[in-house]
């Protein structure tokens, strides 16, 4: 499902498996053992495009033991975003009881999940949510701005505000609306944004999402950019419509 590194000097490489488990390894030749460092089976419902589908450590990892999820979870169906910790007494594991939830999202239908976390260079968490699944964006989530799904997110993790475990980046394009539009949106418009990552040279945001039928897409995610689903995919029309921005 996922690689990454922690960038802590431990010269780990950790494994995101869909099923419920995150596991590690030494990232050196010749490497046979895996350990397991979270074990997520009693929250994770998966199969399909459901499951455990991100990590991202904090910046200050090494120093701070954070870490932070994107799973599903049942009853009801939703997508969860939690933050974690080491365990105090053995590091190289997380401890099971340490997980706060940051937001939780109801979702629709199994599919469309996103999944992808990462920190941007401005140390801000950005989150990927897909529309919410079936075929054509039933709901019209992505272009909906009163709903997380569909959209990139951008929250900042390391303090809370008005009684959430998160605060909203004051730049976020739509911090301050008064007509309901939800201030952690970064950019929208989006049907399955299953990975993206930030160009190290540039800090340029790049996201994969996966096309409706004939058309895959990549694009470079802007601050309140409308990347036109369901409006759009790719450079072909769907459903002859015109995209429209927020206004």
């Amino acid at each position: 499902m996922g690689v990454c590194n922690a960038q802590d000097g431990s010269n780990r490489l950790f494994v995101v498996e869909q099923r419920d488990v995150i596991k590690w390894f030494y990232d050196s030749e010749g490497t046979d053992d895996e350990d397991v460092f979270l074990d997520m089976r009693h929250l994770v419902i998966s199969g399909g495009e459901l499951g455990l589908l991100g990590l991202a450590f904090h910046p200050q990892f090494k120093q701070n033991g954070f870490f932070f999820v994107d799973y599903t979870a049942p009853s009801p169906l939703r997508t969860v975003i939690a933050g974690n910790s080491v365990d105090a007494n053995d590091p190289k594991t997380a401890d099971e009881d340490s997980e706060v939830i940051l937001l939780e999202v109801p979702r629709p239908y199994s599919n469309h999940n996103g999944g992808q976390l990462a920190f941007g260079p401005d140390g801000y968490l950005c989150i990927a949510l897909g529309g919410g699944g079936s075929a054509g964006d039933l709901q019209g989530n992505a272009q909906n701005l009163s709903s997380l799904l569909g959209k990139i997110l951008r929250i900042d993790v390391d303090k809370a505000s008005e009684g959430r475990n998160y605060s909203i980046s004051q730049n976020n394009p739509f911090v301050g609306n008064s007509i309901g539009y939800k201030e952690e949106i970064y950019a929208y418009g989006l049907r399955n944004p299953w990975r993206f990552s930030f160009d190290p040279m540039t800090g340029w945001l790049w996201a994969g999402d996966v096309g409706q039928d004939r058309m895959e897409e990549v694009d470079i995610i802007s601050k309140g950019g409308n990347c036109g689903w369901n409006l759009m995919k790719g450079s072909l029309c769907y459903g002859h419509r015109a995209v429209t921005g927020p206004g």
